[in-house]
């Protein structure tokens, strides 16, 4: 059970980024500036990351990678509220 110190380092350094997506999205209420494919992309990684903990090197850099799942999965369906708020919207608009 080896801690990988620089994988850790790598996963703190992308996981710092997802509170500033998360909170822009709560305050922008919209879609604008996202890639729902690009955040589909990286959950995958994450998801296969934690996988691999599971199965070959559990070790704490494991809850890195389950945290920083979670604030992609958070930032997704923030994706779908706005996305459903901008239809809304546009719909009362016409």
């Amino acid at each position: 059970m080896d801690l990988s110190i620089f994988e850790a380092i790598m996963l703190l350094c992308f996981g710092l980024a997802w509170p500033f997506s998360i909170i822009r999205s709560i305050k922008s209420r919209s879609t604008k500036g996202k890639s729902l494919f690009f955040l589909f992309i990286i959950e995958t990684g994450y998801i296969s990351g934690t996988v691999h903990k599971l199965m070959f090197s559990t070790d704490l850099v494991m809850v890195l990678y389950i945290l920083n799942g979670l604030m992609v999965l958070a930032d997704i369906i923030l994706y779908f509220i706005n996305r459903r708020r901008e239809t809304h919207e546009a719909l009362r608009t016409y």
